[in-house]
């Protein structure tokens, strides 16, 4: 039997956080090559250290207008140092051991492997693995509540440092909360964590609380703030050296922070730097989809859904749903329902939500889900038109 009454803690970490600069570099380079063609391989890795960024992995161009795919490649290669350049401009980091413009880039990506590209030639998916989706009603983004506010804490406090209210803050930042659930709803914050880089040394952390408490007011549901929330607001001191100068950070190392902080089963791969071939990434997006229609559609207060597949082969292996005892209607309905509404071949994952465009880096930080849809396509998977014809299918 379920728990009702609990406390439950999430994480999330700013865009300036060494693991998501290197995120936000792979999708970048995902971006770049999917605008170049739509039908780009991508599967790119980042590493960030003191004053270095180096970037790996394999790409693939279709031939195209009586030219190679290995030809049109070298045309794009000189572009990527540049690209990584300009995501680290954008994310704020003019450090004295990490600044934008003077640090070493290093392009190592190279071809894609032939094995893996016979593999997705025939429409299969592109690796074997699971993948999970996961919604609950107990947001208006369906959402679990500690990791969808945790991003927001961070999102707005970048949003304002970039808009040039809080010059005295840096990129790199981190927040935790720890939620109260009463009745299975979620009511109220008992602890409160942030660490924020800060540029003058001069700042305490009360200094740091009374600059960032304005914003984690705004972004929290009104009365979630009580006498009672401990607040924890740079527990160490001073923080002045932030990204990849202070820890070292990689692509995709960040997966639960990506999904649902916890709250949730998570499958085997990271999405930053990958496309939608991989269904790593569509699937997983696929998953969220569903999940979200299903409670959407009020056949459940929660879901979890999970799908399988292997390289090469188009259908996935299996579907698996489960609704945590809050559905309206048999888990194996709802699993037969969700079969019946999508074509959840990667084909038809990426022809249904339209993935195959340049919409990636913005999801390298603050969540891949529970964002709104976007008129260019960015975010397709929490769209819920699929709820209307969920209800019918079942």
């Amino acid at each position: 039997m379920s728990r009702n009454d609990y406390i439950f803690t999430s994480e999330s970490v700013s865009e300036g956080h060494p693991d998501k600069v290197c995120d936000r570099i792979s999708d970048a380079v995902l971006d770049y090559l999917l605008t170049e063609d739509a039908n780009a391989r991508v599967a790119c890795e980042t590493f960030a250290t003191t004053g270095l960024v180096v970037i790996g992995g394999e790409i693939g161009l279709p031939d195209r207008n009586g030219r190679t795919g290995a030809d049109r490649l070298k045309d794009v290669m000189g572009r990527i140092p540049e690209l990584a350049r300009e995501c680290i401009k954008d994310i704020g980091y003019e450090q004295e051991k990490f600044h934008w413009n003077t640090c070493h880039v290093l392009n190592f990506l190279h071809e894609q492997s032939v094995d893996i590209s016979v593999g997705v030639q025939n429409q299969g998916a592109g690796d074997q693995g699971i993948m999970f989706g996961y919604a609950v009603d107990e947001t208006p983004e369906l959402m679990p509540a500690p990791i969808l506010y945790s991003h927001a804490i961070l999102r707005r406090l970048a949003e304002a440092r970039k808009a040039g209210d809080l010059p005295m803050l840096g990129p790199d930042a981190k927040s935790q909360l720890s939620i109260r659930y009463e009745d299975g709803k979620p009511v109220g914050v008992t602890q409160l964590v942030v660490s924020h880089q800060h540029l003058d040394p001069k700042l305490t952390s009360d200094d740091v609380k009374a600059i960032i408490r304005p914003y984690v007011e705004e972004v929290l549901p009104e009365g979630w703030l009580t006498k009672g929330t401990e607040w924890w607001v740079n527990p160490t001191g001073k923080f002045l050296i932030g990204g990849p100068d202070g820890d070292a950070g990689l692509t995709g190392r960040k997966i639960i922070v990506d999904t649902y902080g916890g709250a949730a089963p998570h499958g085997g791969g990271a999405f930053s730097g990958k496309d939608p071939t991989k269904v790593d990434r569509s699937a997983a997006y696929a998953a969220r989809y569903l999940a979200k229609n299903v409670v959407a559609a009020g056949l459940a207060q929660r879901c979890t859904l999970q799908v399988s597949y292997a390289i090469g082969v188009a259908k996935p292996l299996s579907i698996y749903v489960d609704t945590h005892g809050t559905g309206t209607v048999p888990n194996a309905v709802i699993e037969r329902a969700v079969a019946a509404v999508m074509d959840l071949t990667p084909t038809g994952i990426r022809e249904h939500l339209d993935l195959n465009k340049p919409i990636y880096a913005r999801t390298a930080a603050y969540g891949h889900f529970g964002r709104a849809p976007e008129s260019d396509g960015g975010f397709s998977w929490e769209r819920v038109d699929l709820a209307d014809k969920l209800k019918a299918a079942v």
